[in-house]
């Protein structure tokens, strides 16, 4: 059996938190590692523990989902994020994946659904809502890929490479035959060359490139 997906909760309503949590922990392949009621705690948090995956709200007092997102990717942390709120504005969807998050999710959803959108998250993929797909046609281009591109090691090429077909840190770790924390140096290095703010962003563009 493969490890648990490590997920740090982060929502500042008490109730709306400890129903993920709960939900999340009677599913084997998760362990809630740790959860934040602020933005705030989650910064701290993420940085100490480097989850798998962050479920973060969007609308939070203080700091809100957005700022949050943005200091985590500021922080070169390598964790996927993943926002689940209740707005299905496409303003807000747009700006939050430009901005890094790998997914968005709709509070909406089933029980069942959100489960399964975490596993596709944990192996590297993009996750949205089914209603929501159609505004990525709206996220913008990334100019002069290729020469960006020339500036990564032949490593972190072949870290790149794993990770478009969907593998995730633990599967690239076993493929290249280096440590899980190896991998994440040559993620958080790829985002930084190639400008990209998200594992999910950098997939596409390297995709895009070699169609």
């Amino acid at each position: 059996m493969s490890d648990p997906i490590n997920i740090l909760v982060v929502d500042d309503h008490p109730l709306m938190r400890k129903g993920i949590v709960q939900f999340l922990s009677i599913e084997p392949e998760f362990n809630v590692v740790a959860e934040a009621g602020s933005g705030a705690q989650a910064v701290e948090l993420c940085s100490e523990l480097e989850p798998d995956v962050v479920l973060l709200d969007l609308n939070m007092k203080g700091l809100s989902g957005l700022d949050t997102l943005k200091l985590l990717r500021e922080k070169q942390v390598s964790s996927t994020i993943i926002i689940l709120t209740v707005s299905d504005s496409k303003q807000d969807v747009i700006k939050l994946i430009n901005a890094g998050a790998d997914g968005y999710l709709l509070k909406d959803m089933e029980p069942e659904q959100l489960h399964e959108q975490l596993k596709q998250a944990a192996a590297g993929k993009q996750v949205l809502s089914e209603e929501l797909v159609p505004f990525l046609s709206c996220l913008h281009e990334t100019d002069e890929f290729a020469e960006k591109l020339g500036t990564v090691t032949k490593r972190e090429l072949q870290t790149l490479n794993e990770i478009a077909k969907g593998a995730s840190n633990r599967e690239v770790a076993s493929t290249l035959k280096i440590t899980e924390g190896t991998v994440k140096v040559h993620v958080k290095s790829l985002l930084r060359k190639l400008n990209a703010k998200s594992r999910v962003e950098l997939t596409v563009m390297y995709l895009e490139h070699i169609a």
